[in-house]
C-alpha cells in the first residue's frame, strides 16, 4: 500500500519577477528604438569632442593667418582651402564647433536660470505674481527673438563697446529672451501637478511650498524640461549664427560659423567652399539637435507606455 511519503513532491519552477519599470528605464527603451535619435545622438557626441579637443585636432591655431595662402581651394595642404586671409578654414570650422555648442549650451543655462524659478513661482503663488509674470512672458513672446537680442547688442554698442560685443555679449543677449519657452512651460508642469494625490498628502502633512516645490513638482517636471532644452540648443545656435551674419555677433578672430557664411558673400561665385562648408555644419548641428530632441520627446511622453 502506498503512501503519500513515497509520491514524489513537484516544486512548482521558480517564478521570474519581471524587471522593474520606472519612467527613466522606459524612455531609455524607447529612444533605442528610434534609430534616427540614436544616430543624432551620436552625431551629438562626436560634436562635442571636437569642442572639447579642438586645440589638439585643429591643424593650425583658427587666428593663425598666412596672406600667400589666402583664398586657396581645398587641397593636402590645407584640406578645406582657406579664407581670404590665409587662416586654415578647417581649423576655423573645428574651433566654430566649440563657440556654437558654448552659445547654445550657455543660454540654455541662463534659459534655466531665469525661466524656472519665474515658472515654478508663477504657478504655485498663482494670484498677482502669476498675472505680472505671464504678462511680461506675452510681452516677450510678441518680439521676435532676433529682433529683442539685436536690440540689446545695440543698446551695449551705443554705450561705446565693440559692434557684437564678444562671445559673452551675444550669450547674455541671446539668454535674456530665450527664457519665455521655460518659464511657461514649468508654469503649465506646476499647475497640472499641484492637483495631484501626492502634492496634496504633502500639504495635509505641513510640507512647506519650497519642499513640495523642489522635492515633488521639479522632479515629475524634468521630462518635458529636458526636451525643451535640448530644442532650445539649436535655436540658440542659429540666433547667434543669425547675429553674426549681420555683424552683430562673434568679434574677429573667433570663429563663428554665421560669421563665416558672412564673410564669404562677397566671393560665394568663385570661391564656393567658404560659405558651403560653414552652412552645412550649422545645418547638421541644428538637425542633431532637432532629431535627438524629438527622440526624447517620443521616448519620455508616459502616453505611449504600453
Amino acid at each position: 500500500m502506498s503512501t503519500t511519503a513515497d509520491t514524489p513532491v513537484k516544486t512548482p519552477a521558480a517564478v521570474t519577477e519581471p524587471e522593474a519599470s520606472n519612467l527613466w528605464r522606459d524612455a531609455y527603451r524607447r529612444f533605442k528604438k528610434n534609430k534616427l535619435a540614436v544616430g543624432a545622438f551620436f552625431v551629438l557626441v562626436f560634436l562635442v569632442f571636437i569642442a572639447i579637443f579642438a586645440d589638439v585636432i585643429s591643424p593650425a591655431p583658427y587666428d593663425y593667418s598666412n596672406l600667400i595662402d589666402a583664398n586657396q581651394f581645398p587641397n593636402s595642404q590645407h584640406l578645406l582651402g582657406t579664407d581670404s586671409v590665409g587662416r586654415d578654414f578647417l581649423s576655423r570650422l573645428i574651433y566654430g564647433t566649440r563657440v556654437s555648442l558654448t552659445v547654445g549650451i550657455s543660454v540654455q543655462l541662463i534659459a534655466l536660470a531665469i525661466g524656472l524659478p519665474l515658472g515654478i513661482a508663477a504657478g504655485m503663488l498663482g494670484g498677482w505674481v502669476d498675472y505680472i509674470i505671464m504678462r511680461g512672458v506675452e510681452v516677450l513672446t510678441s518680439i521676435p527673438i532676433w529682433l529683442f537680442a539685436l536690440f540689446i547688442i545695440s543698446v551695449w554698442r551705443s554705450n561705446g563697446q565693440q559692434v557684437g560685443g564678444g562671445l559673452l555679449n551675444v550669450i547674455v543677449a541671446i539668454g535674456l529672451v530665450g527664457w519665455v519657452d521655460i518659464c511657461r512651460l514649468t508654469r503649465a508642469q506646476i499647475l497640472t501637478l499641484r492637483e495631484k494625490e501626492f502634492v496634496l498628502a504633502a500639504n495635509a502633512i505641513g510640507a512647506k511650498p519650497l519642499h513640495i516645490a523642489t522635492h515633488h513638482l521639479l522632479p515629475n517636471a524634468l521630462a518635458p524640461l529636458i526636451v525643451a532644452v535640448t530644442l532650445g540648443i539649436p535655436t540658440a545656435i542659429f540666433t547667434e549664427a543669425g547675429l553674426s551674419f549681420l555683424g552683430f555677433g562673434i568679434n574677429d578672430p573667433l570663429p563663428s560659423w554665421g560669421k563665416m557664411v558672412a564673410d564669404s558673400s562677397s566671393y560665394i561665385r568663385v570661391y564656393w567652399h567658404l560659405g558651403l562648408f560653414p552652412t552645412l555644419c550649422i545645418a547638421v548641428t541644428m538637425l542633431t539637435f532637432s532629431f535627438v530632441g524629438d527622440g526624447l520627446r517620443d521616448a519620455l511622453d508616459p502616453n505611449l507606455k504600453k
